[in-house]
């Protein structure tokens, strides 16, 4: 191999595959290499064959489990937002075009032993038992306020200055009640715990506003897509 390139690229990983194809798309001439024999690093998606070598040494799959092919079993599984940085990504490189994508039906939360959808469409809002009919229109208000707000024009701040005030502050104010404040807090925003109250709203706000803008994007029951062939196909498409 005696050609001259401006970066040589270690690995198929999704973040080396994005990087390798953001340097590309610059112009820069890039060697991207692997000494697997497969795309993806600890973000690949394995056949059977592929993944019973990886977990059960050179033992062929059992012949009943059918054919290799037939499997795509992701690593690390992990929905996409729909609207968020890594599908901008995708599109501001021209990768989507060798991607097929699926919109997630739907996402659920489990409250008080049972399992609830979160509602994606005002008739599913007004129809959910989350939350009884007083809390709906509390809540309707304060999706208002997140909807209209505009980091930069102070106007939509309603006199809060959201890198200073929490979480809990901005909430109390709209009254809703902690069930309603669980569900949106983890269910919309998706924060993990609870740490987000005592921290400035802002983070919460934007959190929310993505979940609406990935909502829209497709108008189907989640905020979600995920790759048709799995995850392992993202950082090929990049390579």
């Amino acid at each position: 191999m005696d050609e001259e390139y401006d970066v040589v690229v270690l690995g198929t990983g999704l973040k080396e595959c994005i990087l390798s194809g953001l340097l590309s798309v610059d112009g820069l001439k890039v060697l991207h290499m692997d000494r697997n024999d497969y795309y993806g690093g600890e973000s690949t998606s394995l056949n059977l064959i592929q993944l019973w070598k990886r977990f059960r040494g050179n033992d062929k799959p059992p012949a009943h489990l059918g054919s290799s092919r037939d499997y795509n079993v992701d690593m690390i599984p992990k929905f996409m937002m729909a609207n968020g940085t890594l599908v901008r990504v995708l599109i501001h490189t021209d990768v989507t075009k060798y991607l097929y994508f699926k919109a997630v039906d739907g996402s659920f939360v489990y409250n008080k032993g049972k399992v609830y959808k979160v509602p994606a469409t005002d008739m599913e809002t007004l129809k959910s038992p989350l939350m009884g009919i007083f809390e709906k229109r509390r809540a309707h208000k304060f999706v208002i306020y997140v909807h209209d707000y505009n980091e930069t024009d102070p106007k939509t701040h309603d006199g809060m200055d959201l890198t200073r005030v929490t979480t809990r502050e901005l909430i109390a104010k709209y009254g809703l009640d902690d069930n309603t404040v669980d569900v949106i807090g983890h269910a919309l925003a998706l924060h993990r715990d609870d740490r987000y109250l005592d921290e400035p709203a802002l983070d919460t706000v934007k959190r929310m506003k993505l979940y609406a803008e990935s909502l829209a994007r497709f108008q189907g029951g989640s905020p979600y897509i995920y790759p048709l062939y799995g995850l392992g196909e993202l950082p090929q498409a990049f390579a």
